[in-house]
């Protein structure tokens, strides 16, 4: 059986004395990268000033790089065996970070991590060994996770991934994907930038920075100045906003009348797919022509795709096989749960 776990894609620069401010490892990440700590995801946003992450990093940036050997550290921390990774990238930087990620991420790892956190243990560093690398486009994880997953999904079909950095589309057929009709656009980050616009227009946002306004926006309120303010009109005003000026008219451009006579059915994906207001505007738009259903599993689906293609090109080996997708919003790791616990040899500083 596949397990998957997720932490925010932040992370912030942190010295400060954090002994045994969390429970697990998950929840209180701290790594050193050159000799610099940096506490990352969950702890990033309970302890950090202004957790931050670029949008669409490289894999040569240091946002990419904190987020990677984070998920190496989740993967192997109860287990540190040979992993055999697959993750991947927008259709827009595919081709750009391909062969640049696979020169930097199959390697042996050096983690240097801080387990005060969370233990009366210190700092350590653990050794991860990534024998071999598989760089997917991100809706092709989608896919593999549709077709082999537990959808089992036959035939044509269009897929639709909602993520914060790049809303994708494609349609799919049992010979692979449609090339033509591939887009990446504008992602969730449209919709919250124009939140944060209407939102200071009637209130004082102080120093809130971008992450702090996603968090606002996932939940039903924001907290200004000690008052809890509804934001449920506003977040669907500039989601119905983002579906017309941006998702609708970049849909319409690349499928064809010819697509929708091959395929009958819409999956929805991504973090977008949590949002109803959203999700109302393609039943609204494709209902005539369309069966549109969101996936049951949106914010994992790309990892599980990705885990499911490291079992398939590494000969069946699923105690090896690790899916990992850096999402601007969240970072997911996925691996087989038959995995046998073993003692990790740490190097304690």
């Amino acid at each position: 059986m596949r397990n998957s776990i997720s932490i925010p894609s932040v992370f912030e620069h942190n010295n400060s004395n954090l002994s045994m401010v969390s429970q697990d490892l998950i929840n209180g990440l701290r790594l050193y990268i050159d000799d610099v700590p940096y506490v990352v995801g969950n702890l990033a946003l309970s302890e950090g000033l202004s957790p931050h992450r670029t949008v669409n990093a490289a894999p040569t940036e240091i946002d990419y790089q904190i987020l990677f050997q984070a998920a190496l550290l989740l993967a192997s921390y109860k287990n540190n065996r040979p992993l055999f990774v697959t993750t991947g990238f927008p259709f827009s930087t595919f081709q750009v970070n391909k062969s640049v990620a696979l020169d930097l991420l199959q390697k042996t790892h050096k983690i240097d991590f801080d387990m005060s956190t969370f233990s009366s243990k210190g700092r350590a560093e653990m050794n991860v060994d990534v024998v071999s690398v598989e760089i997917l486009p991100e809706m092709m994880g989608n896919i593999i996770a549709l077709r082999k997953g537990e959808t089992k999904a036959k035939g044509n079909f269009f897929v639709i991934s909602l993520g914060y950095g790049t809303c994708e589309a494609a349609l799919s057929t049992e010979n692979g994907i449609v090339q033509r009709t591939a887009v990446s656009i504008n992602g969730l980050q449209y919709a919250i930038d124009l939140f944060t616009r209407e939102l200071g227009r009637q209130y004082s946002l102080g120093l809130k920075n971008e992450k702090q306004m996603e968090q606002a926006f996932m939940n039903n309120f924001i907290v200004l100045n000690r008052s809890k303010i509804d934001i449920l009109d506003i977040r669907r005003n500039v989601l119905n906003m983002y579906y017309k000026d941006v998702i609708s008219p970049n849909l319409r451009r690349v499928f064809s009348d010819a697509d929708f006579a091959k395929a009958d059915k819409m999956y929805i994906t991504g973090g977008g797919a949590l949002y109803m207001e959203l999700v109302e505007n393609f039943y609204k738009e494709f209902e005539d022509i369309l069966n549109v259903e969101v996936v049951s599993n949106p914010l994992t689906l790309t990892s599980t795709g990705y885990c499911i293609h490291s079992v398939q090109a590494n000969g069946g080996d699923t105690d090896s096989a690790v899916g990992i997708d850096i999402g601007n919003s969240g970072t997911v790791i996925t691996q087989y749960d038959n995995v046998d616990v073993e003692s990790v040899d740490l190097k304690f500083k």
